[in-house]
């Protein structure tokens, strides 16, 4: 993400963003609020005709409209974030307009800023320094790629022995070459993990073809493959190496922490109403929420507390196990201080 901060006074006024990758939509996704007013460069059907049968094809053109966001949704397939709300500033004022972002896609927006949206932006900005993370898993016959992004790991390539046509995957070696493939477009950062020495052997094979991926690869045991491998890696800290930005290894080992606690009766609080008698108490040290109740105004009164009473606020995404775990755990909990005593 690239971001320009205009003038800002007591934290409200103008930031210009730039997504530039779907990592950037999803934060975008929690950047944006009902009641933010989003400026952009957008295409409207400007068609005059008053009566009711409009023209099948009314030409859209491209026009700067300032609109106030009442509804924000994501679509992680369509690639795009929809930001709708009615026409302030531009043609058609108080009509309603969506603004459909994509990568490469420039919104201003106007808000009162949180600690949490400098965090969220300053993480997106450093993390758009890196290529796409990619994880290689495999075991003998079978090999899957990963591309790591900031709401999970998404399947790229599956690669069994004998799936090729003619059957040249047959042998270790055709199965080497089919793998390879995929692995020789990667640019950005690569592991390679699983079970046993043919990560190894693979690593030996791509050098032998001159695979500069491969020169570069990080090589992780792990006792699985697929995403469980990719879970392990994140949990084992791999990928800090790598890129600190990566939440998701911070946030597996903070579920792992919360879990572990509640299974000790220590010092945790998790559902809303723990949380907020816990934050009440002054007993937060870090506040952990999914994601998908950052829109809550209840919840982001609650956060903000719990901030102004120097606790550290971790969101995790609902689109990768941590957060599904944290989900279903009413979506926040939090690692306290001291245990409370139970009713």
């Amino acid at each position: 993400m690239k971001a320009e901060y205009g003038e800002l006074k007591d934290r409200y006024g103008e930031i210009r963003l730039f997504p530039e990758s779907i990592d950037d939509l999803w934060h975008l996704r929690h950047l944006v609020s009902p009641g933010d007013l989003v400026f952009a460069t957008t295409f409207r059907s400007l068609d005059t005709a008053t009566d009711k049968i409009r023209p099948e094809k009314a030409e859209k053109k491209p026009v700067r409209l300032g609109i106030r966001v009442e509804r924000v949704e994501f679509s992680e397939h369509g690639i795009r974030l929809r930001l709708t709300g009615i026409i302030e500033h531009g043609v058609d004022t108080g009509a309603y307009h969506t603004i459909n972002v994509e990568t490469g896609f420039e919104i201003s927006v106007i808000r009162q800023w949180r600690p949490i949206d400098f965090e969220r932006i300053d993480r997106a900005v450093k993390a758009s320094v890196y290529g796409v993370i990619h994880i290689l898993t495999m075991e003998e016959g079978e090999a899957e790629l990963f591309r790591l992004r900031q709401y999970g790991p998404e399947s790229a390539i599956t690669i069994t022995a004998g799936s090729g046509k003619g059957g040249e995957t047959d042998t270790r070696a055709g199965f080497f070459e089919q793998v390879l493939l995929p692995v020789t477009a990667v640019s950005g950062p690569l592991i390679i993990a699983g079970p046993g020495f043919i990560k190894d052997d693979f690593i030996k094979f791509a050098k032998n073809r001159s695979c500069k991926a491969a020169d570069r690869a990080i090589v992780a045991e792990t006792r699985r493959i697929g995403r469980g491998a990719v879970q392990e890696i994140i949990g084992r800290g791999v990928l800090d190496t790598l890129i600190n930005d990566l939440q998701l290894s911070r946030e597996v080992k903070m579920m792992d922490e919360v879990l572990l606690r509640i299974s000790q009766d220590g010092a945790v609080a998790y559902g809303h109403r723990e949380v907020k008698e816990a934050i009440e108490l002054g007993a937060v040290d870090q506040v952990l929420i999914a994601d998908t109740l950052l829109h809550s105004a209840e919840i982001t009164s609650l956060i903000q507390k719990a901030e102004s009473m120097r606790a550290t606020i971790v969101v995790l995404s609902s689109g990768f196990e941590p957060g599904e775990r944290l989900v279903a755990l009413g979506g926040i909990a939090a690692l306290l201080r001291y245990r409370l005593p139970h009713h």
